[in-house]
């Protein structure tokens, strides 16, 4: 009688601890930035990376650019969204905010910073495909997210240095290696990021007024 009474008192007690165990491992909030929705991803394609060259200038939403953080650049997202991106090759990941523009060179989607390339095991191969994922919200929010993007164009030239020799005289100015279908290989100057697209056609009248013809180009969203 006595080990009947034991076993009614002793067993649910025990189960009853056990619980209030695992409900409070559960409602602990993890560390760092919330998991991504990991159903589907919103985009892919290959991801490059920048470093050195670019260290310590000013990115498009204003910030300077620190090579040692993990960042990204893309060219619809808005700034400071956060997408995990996913090394295919290798299944690692990691989570870069956005605070930049670009990448503008063949189906290249996401510009990493040196350590969220380094965290993805791509700095030597310099490239890598890659699926991003928004960190926050559903698909369907993430492609919302994407915004139309415009750069004001200035010119196109066969010459290398042709193309260098005028982006050294505006200030802001970049230049973007193009292959064309026949193959042949041009260089291209542009101004500028903008989503505003009348912002961009008021820098491009006020380029024309300095004495640089262009006009205002769409960015690819894809």
């Amino acid at each position: 009688m006595i080990k009947s009474t034991y076993l009614l008192f002793v067993v649910p007690a025990m189960l009853f601890l056990s619980s209030c165990g695992i409900t409070s491992r559960v409602t602990k909030p993890p560390a760092g930035p919330a998991p991504a929705k990991m159903n589907n991803a919103i985009e892919s394609g290959v991801a490059s990376w920048y470093g050195p060259n670019f260290h310590g200038k000013m990115t498009a939403n204003g910030e300077i650019y620190d090579m040692n953080t993990l960042t990204a650049a893309h060219r619809t997202l808005p700034f400071n969204t956060f997408v995990r991106v996913e090394n295919i090759d290798n299944n690692k990941s990691v989570v870069v905010r956005v605070n930049d523009r670009g990448p503008f060179k063949d189906n290249r989607i996401i510009d990493l910073s040196r350590k969220a390339a380094r965290e993805i095991e791509m700095i030597g191969p310099g490239t890598a495909n890659v699926q991003l994922f928004l960190v926050e919200g559903s698909v369907e929010e993430g492609k919302d997210l994407k915004t139309s993007t415009f750069t004001v164009q200035l010119g196109s030239y066969e010459e290398k240095e042709r193309a260098h020799k005028v982006s050294r005289e505006i200030d802001g100015s970049r230049i973007e290696e193009f292959k064309l279908n026949n193959g042949q290989r041009v260089y291209r100057v542009f101004y500028g990021i903008f989503t505003d697209k009348d912002e961009a056609q008021k820098e491009q009248r006020r380029l024309e007024r300095n004495g640089y013809n262009g006009y205002v180009k769409q960015l690819e969203n894809s």
